[in-house]
């Protein structure tokens, strides 16, 4: 299956309000498949982030990196709030980006 260049910033969690990772990457249905399946060794797979809560579509890299940096320089709060806005009920979205 071939897969198109798309850049994207999203955030993994734990569980509601649990722990969170925010990150960047080009193929978000791969990248979310990863952190699912805890094959990427680091903070989601120390932490059981394997919970797509919320993602943003990028034009470029250069726009999804910027927006990476934006929210991990914001406070928990915001991070939070973001979600709740897009996600209340905080579902695993990795069936959307999949599909």
């Amino acid at each position: 299956m071939t897969r198109h260049f798309q850049p994207a910033c999203y955030i993994m969690a734990s569980a509601r309000n649990g722990t969170i990772y925010v990150g960047v990457t080009s193929d978000l249905p791969k990248r979310a498949y990863q952190h699912r399946e805890g094959v990427a060794d680091g903070f989601t797979q120390r932490h059981g982030c394997k919970m797509l809560v919320w993602f943003e579509l990028h034009a470029t890299m250069e726009h999804a990196i910027l927006r990476e940096k934006q929210l991990k320089a914001g406070s928990r709060k915001k991070k939070l709030a973001l979600i709740e806005s897009t996600n209340p009920q905080w579902r695993d979205l990795f069936a959307e980006v999949c599909a």
